[in-house]
């Protein structure tokens, strides 16, 4: 180390370099003994460096230098072997070779270069800034667009917000002759006569028989009733003729479904179209636009889901200070489906003095406590055994195995002269996925469950009533109280979980007097549901089989079989451990 000192102190004096050897020391840096020479790449050259100087790295395009000195050697291909052992360097291996890692940004593939590093040109479109963007990419197919491009579509907005957008009451003035029928002769005007008549009703069923004097009267109600009875005409025509002629808000009707509020909300306009009664619906799904055109200009009745109203009075858009008679309709269901704490939040809100009525299909213990505290000395209607189906309702199960279930569901379309036929299934999936098999076999169907828009839903729902689709695949979002008429077949593709939603599934049938039929497909997994099922409606269901169907063995056909499978009865807590 002295040595190189002293020889760089000495400059001048030291020895120069022999050929092929390095100089050990630098030579002075002077304008006439450094040229500055530029090289391919653009770069200044400013000669050799010292020994303890750092020298920039360059990139060679051809390849590297060989350490001892000599020509450059050209690159080998990197698809050879000798280039991947002869290259072992990270920058001397062929890119292909290199870790990732390893590579420069620069030469990365696209996808592993950070965002950032990318040119803006080639990043994803979301990625760039609409600055970004070229301009002719931001006026392709607008006003500014010289390229002749057409024009770009907007998607379309669902505005979708009632499924009718006209009032159903005739234009002109209509003479109402006076009326003598059976539902005049139990307190109906000749207004509401007239409009019943006008829909094909003669005569009231049991539930409307009873229920309207009473509820004439001014009194709290409590009806329970077979589903398809009328229990909606059994509220909507007394509430009419106690409303009398148009002015506040005056009746809140709650549903659990969006479908059921526009079945309500479609009876009182069709019973009231001979009044100056306005009727209204507040339900979710929709925009607010027309719910709070409608409150401001004013109505006289509501029907509506717990939910969307609850934003209306809270954001101040309505108020229920001027409520005089409250309808608690299937209110059984708002308790499944969880809705009671906002009926009760509801009914706080509404006037102290008011008429509050409950119809619903079974009066459970947590809906007779809310009962008790809503209503005041009330009376109870109840009609007929409530967990029986109507006696015009021919049903039956149908054992099958699994892999079966579609086959014997299409063997039972074919061989049955159905009008119509209403399919349940238990899942929102399964609803689609047998909707497309079925389509695919010729069947006209429509498919409605809560994955569906409102429109679409109303579509199917509107569909299958005009005949439109034969056949309507829904989950148990269909199962409560919709009136459909004309359905001739209830087909159970899943038995149902509950035992109560079977005899709602199968009430969509034989409704208004009709008779109807209703087929249930019971696997290996469904004996136990279907066993609940005849404990809840208390008897047997008979079992059937269809001729020459090539049926799977399975022991659901082997009564012994189905009787060892039965659940044993839980003995009783009081019973267990005490001797007998």
């Amino acid at each position: 180390m002295f040595k190189k000192i002293i020889a760089a102190l000495r400059g001048s004096t030291s020895p120069a370099p022999k050929v092929g050897e390095k100089s050990s020391s630098p030579t002075k840096k002077t304008p006439e003994n450094s040229p500055k020479k530029r090289g391919p790449d653009g770069r200044r050259s400013d000669g050799p460096k010292a020994e303890g100087e750092r020298r920039p790295r360059q990139r060679r395009e051809g390849g590297r230098k060989p350490e001892g000195g000599g020509e450059e050697r050209p690159q080998r291909e990197s698809s050879s072997e000798g280039s991947r052992e002869g290259n072992r360097g990270g920058e001397g291996r062929p890119r292909g070779d290199r870790p990732r890692g390893d590579r420069p940004r620069e030469d990365r593939p696209r996808e592993d270069r950070p965002r950032g590093d990318r040119p803006r040109e080639d990043r994803p479109r979301e990625d760039r800034p609409r600055g970004d963007r070229p301009q002719a990419a931001r006026n392709r197919g607008g006003p500014n667009d010289r390229s002749g491009a057409p024009a770009r579509e907007r998607p379309k907005r669902d505005d979708f917000e009632h499924p009718h957008s006209e009032s159903i009451k005739p234009k002109n003035p209509v003479d109402i002759p006076p009326q003598d029928t059976a539902f005049s002769k139990i307190g109906l005007n000749d207004a509401l006569a007239f409009s019943v008549a006008q829909k094909g009703y003669a005569e009231p069923t049991p539930i409307q028989a009873q229920s309207i004097p009473l509820i004439l009267e001014g009194r709290d109600v409590i009806g329970s009733a077979q589903t398809g009875t009328g229990k909606t005409a059994a509220f909507a025509l007394p509430i009419l003729q106690r409303l009398g002629s148009h002015g506040k808000m005056r009746c809140l009707v709650l549903e659990p479904t969006r479908e059921l509020a526009l079945q309500v909300e479609e009876a009182f306009q069709e019973y009231s179209k001979f009044t100056d009664l306005t009727t209204t619906i507040i339900y979710g799904g929709v925009g607010y636009g027309k719910q709070r055109e409608d409150l401001r200009r004013g109505v006289d009745i509501c029907a509506a889901t717990p939910g969307r109203l609850l934003d209306l009075l809270e954001d101040g858009t309505t108020h229920l200070n001027d409520i005089e008679i409250l309808v608690l309709d299937e209110v059984d269901r708002m308790l499944d489906m969880g809705f009671l704490p906002d009926v009760k939040r509801i009914v706080q809100r509404c006037a102290k003095n008011r008429q509050t009525l409950f119809f619903t299909a079974t009066i459970p213990p947590e809906i007779a406590s809310l009962a008790d505290w809503a209503l005041s000395n009330p009376v109870e209607v109840k009609i007929g055994v409530q967990r029986r189906p109507a006696e015009t309702i021919s049903h039956a199960f149908y054992p099958v195995v699994a892999s079966q279930k579609f086959d014997l569901l299409l063997e039972l379309m074919r061989r049955t002269d159905f009008k119509s036929v209403l399919v349940f299934t238990r899942t929102r999936m399964g609803a689609d996925r047998i909707a497309r098999r079925l389509q695919k076999e010729k069947h006209t169907v429509a498919v409605m469950h809560s994955d569906r828009s409102q429109r679409e839903r109303v579509e199917a729902l509107q569909g299958f009533k005009s005949g439109k689709f034969e056949v309507l695949v829904a989950t148990d979002i269909a199962a409560r109280g919709l009136d459909i008429a004309g359905v001739s077949h209830v087909i159970n593709y899943d038995v149902p979980e509950n035992a109560e939603d079977y005899v709602h599934r199968i009430g969509r049938t034989g409704r208004a007097q009709s008779t109807g039929d209703a087929f249930t497909l019971v696997t290996e997994d469904d004996v136990r549901n279907a066993r609940s099922i005849e404990r809840y409606v208390g008897s047997t269901i008979k079992r059937e089989k269809i001729d020459d169907f090539d049926y799977i063995y399975s022991a659901l056909f082997d009564a012994a079989a189905i009787e060892e499978a039965a659940p044993v009865k839980p003995k009783s807590r009081l019973m267990r451990g005490m001797r007998r």
